[in-house]
């Protein structure tokens, strides 16, 4: 699990300094901050069960919002065809940038999601 959260650890600090350019990087960046924290705790046999779940309610939550808000997820499937998401992002296409934000916090919550399995496992 050292690897799995160190791999994981130096993908969320690149997520987050990618965010740089982002409409909103005040609010991805600290995401994809807090993902690497964990991770680097995990690998430092620091696991923090509170930090786990904060995590996993924030992606939850934020998810749902991301999937059903105006130019999100849903819309993206239903009325753009799932568009590709690799194109170059432009102001006039914002369910390609709602639609990778929900994607960057499914890989956050099932990071979160492993540790936590893993976490129960070690200890039986």
């Amino acid at each position: 699990m050292k690897i799995f959260n160190i791999s994981f650890a130096i993908i969320f600090i690149l997520f987050a300094l990618l965010q740089y350019n982002d409409p909103d990087p005040y609010l991805w960046i600290p995401i994809y901050g807090y993902a690497a924290i964990v991770c680097i705790l995990n690998a430092r046999n620091k696991y923090d069960r509170f930090a786990h779940i904060a995590g996993i309610i924030f992606c939850i939550g934020f998810g749902v919002k991301q999937l059903f808000t105006r130019d999100g997820v849903i819309d993206w499937i239903s009325k753009y065809q799932t568009e590709n998401l690799v194109q170059s992002m432009k102001a006039t296409k914002p369910w390609i940038e709602n639609t990778r934000e929900f994607g960057g916090l499914m890989i956050i919550l099932l990071v979160l999601l492993i540790n936590i399995l893993m976490h129960k496992k070690s200890r039986s």
